[in-house]
């Protein structure tokens, strides 16, 4: 139990400068709160977290289980980030009624459109379980007993746990495998489009800004949560009526100045903050070059062909949005690891490691843990480096090929599992390959299939020879020619059947024989060599997670995020991202003007904001003259943050996380103070668009709009 005792204490106060963390909100008593208030907090960790009384965790959304939300009015009203509702916006799209070019603003709440299969899920309660999971773990020889022991036990504590019959409960895994933790939670599934600026706004500087600090983005939408009568989760219904929720955020309109205090509260996708050295040199050298070529050759043949035409410009405006993401972060990623000589650093660490475990008689313990590291990290590169290629090339970026994967998963569900449940898993896939096939276009997909099996039959390891041999030109016209995967009415036809001629059709079709060729590959020679090689990596994280926490008992640990609700906290803060260069820490409107180019892609500007910038029409969200647009801070966030709410020292919001600086994106293996900065707009832009921009007042009389730096400045 004492191990358990430094998890949930975390470690001793130090009061120095703040160096990241995403922190579990139910465990915030102790240093966290005595370090949030040392940098201008007056909230209590109770006001933020609390399981019985309403707090500020109960306004706050897992978006559609990938982005963050929160709610901002007693009617369930929700903000969340552009990107976040994006594939919404466009699916509700056309080329005669283009919401993504032209913005989408409901008059009343009749006119809100609904989004069938999205979802919002809010925490009920957050419990410690880590006893429970690990009960009759730690004696069973293997590592693959041990994990398929704490499955089971993981099953019966979530199917046990005391709950609300509407509720869910959710197990996920902290500290390596040290912790874990329940959380009971509600998913509400009737989730509607109230409004999102044109992308001229919502999107403004699209890729070229994207991870770029100095920024003018008003990366937001809104959306509404409905509840049956009751008020709990129901599904989608005519009859159902805006959630009233048990908190929801008051918005400052005194803005934010540097040194500011800020919390961002999310859920947080994935961070790798301690790994050893050897990890992260295998990510810089071998893991990201390849997948930064992959999506280059992919996003290259798309913008082409989205320039020229606005159809495939809405067909594609989501995917490549999507795809070029994680691009440029990559880029960033790695320059940034690099900059901040993040391997020498862990290597630094790694000598005192292994000096304290030497001091401290731990040898036996931890001894061998690095060298074992090291072993590990060598056997899997060749394989973790084929898996990327196989994953970006015909999972993620070739749409052919990962329409051939699914029907190969098709055949699998067969052999493992028999007659019916390949039959539902086909009808389900006829369905959902409907609107697949609604933003497919064979000719842009033709070119980036070309692009990408020249790269992947050149440069992926462990391809057998006669992949390896295949003539790229005369594959791509054989295949996009022939196969009838290339359209919905091929696709239909080739699952139209019984199982035997499924098979059979399937089969004879020249994409899908070279989709099986590659995944028989990749799960006969890659796959199986890769998991069994990470399973090992995957304990010894563990165990180097548990001597950290036993031999640094002074240091600052925190859970790698996987999704799960945490609260960042930091200061409004500029900072140098090279010599001689400062940035300021808000950005305003005028700087839209300055990056404006007419027609553009990019950074067009829609004519009425241009009126209002003009008029220094701005209303009450003004300051000084001045509209503020975004602003950053020291706030450590990651994919999943994108929506979060920038809350401020009283609990108001101030702003809308959506991206990072690019060059502190390595935050989610390094967190570097001096330059990663979490980017948010302000929220004064957001209501500043939805009042004089959108004329949706009714939006803001909805509101509760506050003063909170007056009303101090008046009390003292």
């Amino acid at each position: 139990m004492k191990f358990l005792k430094l998890l949930l204490l975390f470690v001793a106060f130090q009061m120095q400068a703040q160096q990241g963390g995403m922190w579990i909100p139910s465990m915030l008593k102790g240093m966290n709160e005595s370090e949030m208030k040392s940098l201008g907090m007056k909230m209590s960790a109770q006001d933020i977290y609390d399981a019985n009384q309403s707090s500020l965790k109960d306004a706050i959304i897992h978006f559609n289980g990938g982005c963050t939300s929160e709610i901002i009015s007693p009617k369930g009203l929700l903000l969340t980030n552009h990107h976040c509702g994006y594939g919404e916006i466009q699916k509700h799209s056309s080329v005669d009624n283009d919401y993504l070019q032209d913005g989408f603003w409901a008059k009343d709440l009749a006119s809100e459109l609904p989004n069938p299969g999205m979802v919002a899920t809010l925490i009920v309660s957050i419990h410690d379980v880590t006893t429970a999971v690990l009960e009759g773990v730690m004696q069973l020889p293997s590592e693959a007993e041990k994990q398929k022991r704490i499955q089971e036990n993981i099953a019966r504590v979530q199917a046990t746990f005391p709950k609300e019959k509407w509720q869910d409960n959710r197990i996920r895994v902290f500290y390596e495998g040290n912790q874990y933790i329940l959380f009971v939670t509600e998913t509400f599934k009737d989730v509607r489009l109230v409004g999102a600026p044109p992308s001229s706004i919502g999107k403004f500087g699209s890729d070229t800004d994207n991870w770029v600090w100095p920024r003018h983005t008003g990366d937001f939408a809104m959306f509404r949560i409905y509840a049956g009568k009751d008020n709990k989760p129901a599904d989608y219904s005519k009859d159902n009526v805006p959630y009233t929720p048990k908190h929801f955020l008051p918005i400052s309109l005194d803005g934010v100045a540097e040194g500011d205090f800020t919390m961002v509260f999310g859920f947080p996708g994935r961070t790798q903050e301690y790994l050893p050295a050897v990890a992260v040199e295998q990510i810089v050298n071998s893991l990201n070059p390849a997948k930064i070529a992959i999506r280059d050759a992919a996003l290259k043949v798309q913008d082409g062909f989205m320039r020229k035409d606005q159809a495939i410009k809405i067909q594609y405006a989501s995917k490549y949005a999507s795809v070029a993401n994680y691009w440029k972060k990559w880029i960033g990623e790695s320059q940034g690891l690099k900059k901040s000589n993040a391997v020498q650093i862990k290597k630094d660490f790694e000598k005192e490691f292994q000096n304290r475990v030497a001091k401290s008689g731990k040898s036996t313990e931890y001894g061998n843990l690095l060298a074992n590291f090291d072993k590990n990290y060598k056997t899997i590169d060749q394989y973790a480096l084929a898996r990327d290629y196989f994953v970006e090339t015909v999972l993620r970026n070739t749409e052919l090929l990962s329409v051939g994967f699914r029907l190969y998963q098709l055949e699998q569900v067969y052999k493992a599992r028999g007659e019916q449940a390949f039959t539902d898993r086909k009808n389900n896939t006829i369905t959902s390959l409907e609107s697949f096939y609604k933003d497919f276009n064979a000719k842009v997909d033709e070119k980036v299939f070309e692009q990408l099996m020249a790269l992947y039959t050149k440069n992926s390891p462990l391809l057998p020879a006669d992949i390896k041999a295949l003539d790229i030109k005369k594959t791509t016209a054989l295949v996009y020619s022939k196969s009838k995967l290339t359209s919905y009415k091929g696709a239909q036809e080739l699952l139209k059947g019984d199982t035997k001629t499924v098979f059979k059709n399937i089969n004879k079709d020249t994409g899908y024989q070279l989709v099986k060729k590659l995944a028989d590959n990749f799960y006969n020679t890659i796959s199986p060599k890769y998991d069994e090689i990470n399973l090992e990596i995957a304990a010894l994280q563990r165990t180097y997670m548990k001597a950290q926490l036993e031999l640094f008992p002074d240091g600052r640990y925190f859970p790698d995020a996987n999704s799960t609700l945490r609260v960042t906290y930091g200061q409004v803060k500029g900072y140098s991202p090279s010599d001689a260069v400062y940035y300021e820490p808000v950005t305003h409107l005028e700087g839209v003007l300055e990056k404006y180019v007419p027609g553009d892609y990019e950074f067009d500007v829609p004519a009425k904001l241009i009126d209002l910038i003009n008029n220094k029409d701005y209303g009450q969200y003004a300051e000084n003259g001045k509209m503020p647009v975004c602003f950053i801070a020291t706030n450590h966030t990651t994919g999943g943050n994108s929506g979060s709410p920038a809350i401020d020292a009283n609990g108001n919001l101030i702003g809308l996380n959506f991206d990072r600086v690019w060059e502190g994106t390595m935050s989610d293996i390094y967190y570097d103070p001096a330059i990663c900065r979490n980017i948010m707009v302000d929220i004064r832009y957001v209501l500043f668009i939805v009042d004089k921009f959108a004329n949706a007042k009714h939006l803001i009389d909805e509101m509760k709009l506050v003063h909170p730096k007056k009303e101090v400045s008046v009390s003292k």
